[in-house]
Formats: C-alpha cells, sequence, structure tokens
C-alpha cells in the first residue's frame, strides 16, 4: 500500500503480535488481529497526536493513520519517534521541532500549514502541549488561523491520577516544581487550598526533596501517591503520607525513571464551636446590618449564610 506521498505503508500492520502470560503459570498465548492502518490524506491541519508514555502498545489506531498519513511529522527527538515508527512500519520520515530550533522550526511548519498541507505533531512521550515545546507551535497555529485537532491517547498525569487510588473527581495538574528549595515551598504554598489533588512531573533525583518541602507545607498527614517509570517494565505506585514518602525517599536512596507525584486535596476543615460563632455573630453585629454580617461570618468560618442569619434573629431574640 503506498500512501498519498508514495511512501509504502504495509497492508496489514501488526497492532499486538503476541502477549504471553508467564510461561511457567501458563503456556497458553493470545494473540489479537492485525489491524490495517490507513495513510488517506489528511485534512490542513495540526494534529497533535498522543504516544505511549512507556508501552508502544499504548498507541490507538486514529494515532497511527496520522501519522502514516500526515505531510510533515514533528517530533522532539527523531531517534525516540523512529522507534514507535519502526515498531508499526510507519515509512513516514520526521523532522525535529523542539525548544532549542522553536524559532527556525516553527515558521517552516507554519507555512506549510499555510500551503494547504497537515503537519503531525509529537512528543517524545505522552501528549504533546502538555509542560511541553509543542505548546508555542499549537498557539501560533490558532493565532494564524490554522485548524488544530487533538488527537487524544496516553497521558502520564492521568494515568498517575487513577492509579494513585486518590480522589479525581477534581484536579490540578501543576507541571513541574521549581528546582530551588524556597521558589519550591512558595509555588506548593500558591496551591496548598486547591479543592482538588495535585498533580507534579518530578525528577528522580529532586523526589526526596520535593516531599519534604511539600510534608512541611501542605501538611504532614497529607495523603499522596508517588508514580514511577507509569507503564513500563518497572512500574510503580508507592502510596502513603506525605511524611512517610519524604522519610522513605530521604537520605541516600537512589531513584530511577520518571515520576509523578499526587497529592491529594487537603482535609476539610473542621466546623468552629457553637460558642465561637455566636462570639464572631456578636462582634460584627456591633457594627453591621444583619445581612452583612450574616455574609461576613460565612466568609470567615465556611457556614451556610442562611444558617448563620437565622441565628442571627436567635440571638437577638434572647437579647
Amino acid at each position: 500500500m503506498l500512501n498519498h506521498k508514495g511512501a509504502v505503508i504495509p497492508e496489514r500492520t501488526p497492532i499486538v503480535t503476541d502477549i504471553r502470560k508467564d510461561a511457567a503459570a501458563s503456556p497458553k498465548t493470545y494473540r489479537l488481529h492485525d489491524a490495517v492502518i490507513s495513510a488517506r490524506p489528511l485534512e490542513p491541519a495540526l494534529y497533535l497526536v498522543a504516544t505511549p508514555i512507556g508501552n508502544l502498545g499504548d498507541i490507538t489506531l486514529r494515532a497511527l493513520e496520522v501519522l502514516a498519513g500526515a505531510d510533515v511529522l514533528a517530533c522532539e527527538d527523531t531517534r525516540v519517534t523512529r522507534v514507535l515508527l519502526d515498531r508499526y512500519g510507519i515509512h513516514n520520515r520526521p523532522i525535529a521541532y523542539h525548544e532549542h530550533n522553536a524559532e527556525v522550526a516553527g515558521p517552516k511548519l507554519l507555512a506549510t500549514l499555510a500551503e494547504g498541507k497537515s503537519v503531525a505533531l509529537v512528543s517524545d512521550a505522552g501528549t504533546p502541549l502538555v509542560s511541553d515545546p509543542g505548546y508555542r507551535l499549537g498557539r501560533m497555529a490558532i493565532d494564524a488561523g490554522h485548524r488544530v485537532v487533538p488527537i487524544p491517547g496516553p497521558s502520564a498525569p492521568l494515568a498517575a491520577l487513577v492509579g494513585s487510588g486518590l480522589p479525581n473527581d477534581a484536579f490540578f495538574f501543576a507541571g513541574f516544581l521549581p528546582t530551588k528549595d524556597k521558589a519550591r515551598r512558595d509555588r506548593l504554598e500558591e496551591v496548598r487550598e486547591v479543592p482538588g489533588t495535585l498533580l507534579f512531573f518530578e525528577s528522580p533525583h529532586r523526589i526526596g526533596d520535593t516531599l519534604a518541602a511539600a510534608s512541611d507545607v501542605l501538611g504532614v498527614g497529607r495523603q499522596a501517591c508517588v508514580c514511577r517509570e507509569l507503564t513500563k517494565t518497572f512500574e510503580e505506585f508507592r502510596r502513603g503520607t506525605l511524611a512517610e514518602l519524604a522519610d522513605y525517599y530521604g537520605g541516600d536512596r537512589a531513584v530511577k525513571g520518571e515520576i509523578v507525584l499526587v497529592i491529594g486535596p487537603p482535609a476539610p476543615p473542621e466546623a468552629p464551636a457553637q460558642d465561637d460563632v455566636d462570639t464572631l455573630l456578636k462582634r460584627l453585629a456591633a457594627d453591621l446590618p444583619a445581612g452583612k454580617v450574616a455574609t461576613e461570618a460565612a466568609r470567615r468560618t465556611g457556614l451556610s449564610r442562611k444558617d448563620l442569619y437565622q441565628r442571627i434573629l436567635e440571638l437577638k431574640d434572647e437579647g
């Protein structure tokens, strides 16, 4: 099969050839059907293609079609992307686009889009534009009026979130923390009260220092999970309080691999004692009308404004 540029694409490319269980436990081999990768021409657009964060089997069929069919395939490191392309028999030749050549390569890719061609952008792993130099190209393409098409797939923050066992109904991805201790602690202080789970990328060389800072700033008892080498052979989820994890990763412990640090949301504040609430209401009522007293007390205590207003009336009746 030839794509629209004349490049040879295998007519049937195996998506998974063999998936074997432990030979000692079971000799059975499971084989999935081959899948056809279509290399049909793509509509002019910038395609942001998510690629595996470790296990090459995590690529989607749609992503493979885009990688095979794009007029231009841009990537952070051609050597890394070439491994993925070779795995699936795709002969599209990648070109480099990264933070060091963005000033030169970016305008060339925009010119390609202006010619009515398709450009696929991939990072070394995961979803492009997430803590990634591709953000600049995506922004420029949008500003120039070009269509931008996300091709969803693997994402290290989401994989870590769902594997951590921590609440995932609300979360905040904060990328990399600063490397200097004071700046790191200042950033943690800024997100301390975010009402959701926090996610950070971190280096294995800094994880011990980051956990120590997080324990100091966010609280020793806050639940967390260090997610390491996601989807790879030595994938690990180490769960515990920030204090426990800081102790485990402190000292001279050698840590390897890419890490996502997941920190659970802050504990809800304890309700203030009724006597303290009444004291606050009486003090505010000396200078403010009942409605404003209820509003201000609600802001300070987190209690219901309606309930506080009713309590103000009760206190007035009590004299």
